[in-house]
């Protein structure tokens, strides 16, 4: 074999340490192609638990017994399943319209963000539970057992709260997962209405435990209707901006009007090349 025929022979395959460098960089871009997907299925999932876990507050409704006369009284003492499924109903449905507002501002997800999604799901998939112990302690049973349970529902409200916490920080720090990046800086704001949550509804623990179980339960109903007032944002509507502030409110507007002046820029420079 000639010299020139060896060398050609040797640049069509690299040394080892070359081969191995080539391969673990097309594997990375492999890697990085498989990460970021879009968010279909997870979309589809995290409706389909919502549904479920929604559907099976019912079940915690219980059926009277037909071996009396008196079924109209029955159905009346079994007042408060009917108002524990219609609260727990009404929440569940605040947190799957906060999820979906959530992702509508999402392209792709990764793992890390899946993960985070899971711990939503799975602290929602717990409220049917509580919902029953609510509704059997306030129905039958000594009143005492009332703090008892209305303390776990506030337990497992405060855990649906501390799963939205890393949310708007992952995402803040994430624009590549954003349909806008700009939206980066609007979840970095949104972080303190987890933690609102989290606060009020341990506050309602402690509340309804050593103090009145009717109290912990106005916190709940008033943080359901925060949560629905603020499930597009901190500065979707006059209502939620209330809670937001004058000056993130004032970054929102000045965010706002400055896309608005790019997008006028925009148009005015396509205006003048057709010309």
């Amino acid at each position: 074999m000639e010299p020139g025929e060896k060398r050609i022979i040797e640049s069509k395959h690299p040394p080892g340490r070359e081969r191995i460098l080539m391969a673990k960089a097309v594997g990375s871009r492999a890697s990085r192609h498989r990460e970021l997907v879009g968010t279909g299925r997870v979309d589809a999932f995290s409706d389909a638990v919502f549904a479920i876990t929604i559907t099976l507050l019912v079940l915690e409704i219980r059926r009277p017994a037909f071996d009396h006369s008196n079924l109209g009284q029955q159905l009346l003492d079994h007042w408060a399943d009917y108002v524990a499924f219609a609260a727990s109903f009404i929440y569940i449905g605040v947190v799957w319209l906060n999820h979906h507002a959530l992702f509508a501002r999402i392209r792709n997800v990764d793992i890390g963000l899946n993960w985070i999604n899971l711990g939503i799901l799975g602290t929602a998939a717990l409220l049917p539970f509580p919902t029953g112990v609510v509704a059997g302690a306030f129905s039958e049973g000594p009143a005492s057992n009332r703090a008892a349970a209305v303390s776990l529902y506030a337990i497992v409200a405060a855990l649906m709260s501390a799963a939205w916490i890393p949310v708007f920080s992952y995402l803040a720090r994430r624009p590549e997962l954003l349909l806008h990046a700009d939206d980066a800086d609007l979840f970095a704001e949104q972080r303190q209405r987890p933690l609102v949550g989290l606060v009020s509804y341990l506050l309602a623990a402690i509340i309804g435990y050593f103090v009145a179980p009717e109290i912990a339960i106005a916190l709940f109903l008033w943080m359901i209707a925060y949560h629905a007032i603020t499930s597009e944002g901190l500065h979707a509507n006059r209502f939620a901006q209330a809670f937001a502030g004058a000056t993130p409110k004032r970054a929102y507007v000045a965010r706002v009007s400055e896309a608005e002046a790019a997008g006028s820029r925009v148009v005015a420079r396509v205006s003048r090349r057709r010309a």
